[in-house]
């Protein structure tokens, strides 16, 4: 009888255990879809300023048509990208693209003066830091669910259910560095 009750108390002991790591799985789970969408948001609010900003610079800087080209071609990339890996590499694309947008900006004088300009670009700022922010709370959702998921005893109970996930990376070393613009 004493054995069965230590049964019985291991049995439960472990399917606690058990519980409790799946659930801590899930929750790390969770966090990191909302930390993307959080990116997704941000990303969106940056779309959504970009066409203002590009035809306030436009009235300015008509002859510019490349860069603005560049810039609307990867605000649709981000748009239509199917994967938080693809929507990763385009708003890379994207940031790149705006830097060419902003440093056009920088030879005319007339166009930094605009108020309607400053605000945008203040907005776009401040959304572009939000972005990096929101990068970097995601990096730290996704290190904190891979570690549950690939050390023991949570690999055990992860198994095949819950694969690892890929945190924000550049993709194109390109984008790492700075633009070289000529006028």
């Amino acid at each position: 009888m004493p054995i069965l009750i230590v049964l019985v108390a291991l049995a439960a002991l472990v399917a606690v255990g058990y519980v409790t790591i799946y659930n801590g799985i899930v929750t790390k789970s969770n966090r990191c879809d909302n930390a993307w969408e959080t990116i997704d948001a941000q990303l969106q609010r940056r779309n959504d300023l970009i066409p203002n900003l590009v035809s306030t610079v436009q009235g300015y800087a008509k002859h510019e048509s490349e860069t603005f080209a560049m810039v609307t071609n990867a605000r649709a990339a981000v748009a239509n990208a199917a994967t938080p890996e693809a929507k990763m590499e385009a708003s890379g694309e994207l940031s790149q693209a705006l830097t060419h947008l902003f440093a056009v900006a920088e030879a005319y004088p007339e166009l930094k003066a605009n108020t309607n300009f400053q605000q945008l670009q203040a907005d776009l700022t401040d959304t572009e830091n939000k972005i990096s922010y929101a990068r970097m709370s995601f990096n730290d959702c996704v290190l904190e669910y891979n570690n549950a998921v690939t050390t023991f005893p949570g690999s055990l109970v992860a198994g095949s259910r819950f694969p690892r996930r890929q945190g924000f990376v550049v993709a194109d070393e390109a984008n790492r560095q700075a633009p070289s613009v000529q006028f």
